[in-house]
């Protein structure tokens, strides 16, 4: 079993609606993005997947949540912008755009302490 991931970055602010705590309150995050690929074989190439095809994926995807209010945001509309969340949306966003790769997991750092990984359906 093969696996390939690509990390990127963005800052962004949130609050936790119903939730006692100090995360109740509005505050922010230079979050991590860890997009991880898993496969059997190789293409002709002897790649799983091309790098650059899942940064530019994951690119796109963490733009549009990049120095926004993530409460404000539609996928947040109705969903807590948890970690977990968080990277529940970017798993979804990520699959829809690459139709044909299986993304194995999402995996999201508020902090180098406090991470929330997303398994695929099917995992």
């Amino acid at each position: 079993m093969f696996e390939v991931s690509v990390t990127d970055s963005f800052s962004s602010a949130h609050f936790l609606p119903d939730y006692q705590g100090k995360c109740e309150r509005l505050h922010g995050h230079n979050y991590k993005v860890v997009l991880a690929v898993r496969g059997k074989e190789l293409d002709p190439k002897g790649l799983l997947v091309d790098f650059s095809i899942l940064k530019d994926a994951l690119k796109n995807i963490l733009d549009k949540l990049d120095h926004h209010l993530l409460n404000e945001l539609p996928w947040f509309k109705n969903l807590a912008p948890s970690a977990e969340n968080i990277a529940y949306v970017i798993y979804n966003e990520t699959s829809a755009i690459l139709p044909d790769i299986k993304i194995f997991s999402i995996e999201v750092r508020e902090t180098e302490k406090n991470r929330a990984i997303y398994y695929g359906q099917g995992t």
